[in-house]
């Protein structure tokens, strides 16, 4: 049986629900709270170094970063596929999911607005200017990307790894009050995904831990 290490309102996590679902991987979830430091008590980082969520435990096995958990997520479950079937599409996509979990997401999760906070005296309107600076310049790009590749979903007419970081990513914009209207590739994307049934179920308002 698979675990997933998460917590509901953890963008990474949700990407990594969204994968899940849509294959309908059977699995277990245990949830750690990140507002209260769960993440790093000592038996967590025994078991994920950083101390950071998600991680997944599989006979044996433990992974962490949720980019390298989707791409074993769909090489293990290969059907229905989350990367197209040639080269140059794999890559794209790839760049794409890159885009939102190593440019726009990790300068706005949460240790780092803590930090902005504790460490620098910031305010909740200069955070808030902060994370809407990098979705928005994150997001420009990739409106251009899915208006050239994009054919109802970021990469062509089926869900990919692209889609399942972007759904968690508008759904951080819209919590911190984004203005998206700039961007309609990606609200149209974020939509169409969202009324999957199975990307319904990731939500994270849908997880036993949401409050």
């Amino acid at each position: 049986m698979l675990t997933l290490h998460d917590y509901w309102r953890s963008g990474a996590g949700y990407r990594v629900r969204i994968a899940l679902a849509l294959k309908n991987v059977p699995h277990d979830r245990v949830t750690h709270d990140l507002r209260t430091g769960a993440q790093r008590l000592p038996d967590y980082v025994a078991l994920a170094p950083q101390g950071l969520v998600p991680a997944i435990e599989a006979d044996g096995l433990t992974l962490t970063q949720s980019l390298a958990i989707l791409e074993w997520i769909e090489e293990t479950w290969p059907d229905p596929a989350l990367l197209p079937a040639d080269a140059s599409g794999r890559a794209i996509v790839r760049s794409m999911a890159a885009l939102v979990a190593c440019d726009i997401h990790p300068l706005n999760n949460l240790r780092v607005l803590n930090a902005l906070k504790a460490d620098l005296g910031a305010q909740q309107p200069q955070v808030d200017a902060w994370i809407a600076r990098w979705i928005g310049d994150g997001f420009a790009a990739l409106e251009t990307l899915i208006a050239r590749h994009g054919a109802g979903f970021a990469y062509g007419d089926t869900p990919t790894i692209a889609d399942c970081c972007l759904v968690p990513q508008v759904y951080s914009a819209e919590r911190f009050a984004v203005d998206l209207t700039p961007y309609p590739h990606i609200v149209a994307v974020a939509a169409r995904m969202r009324a999957i049934d199975a990307v319904a179920a990731a939500h994270p308002s849908q997880q036993s831990d949401a409050d």
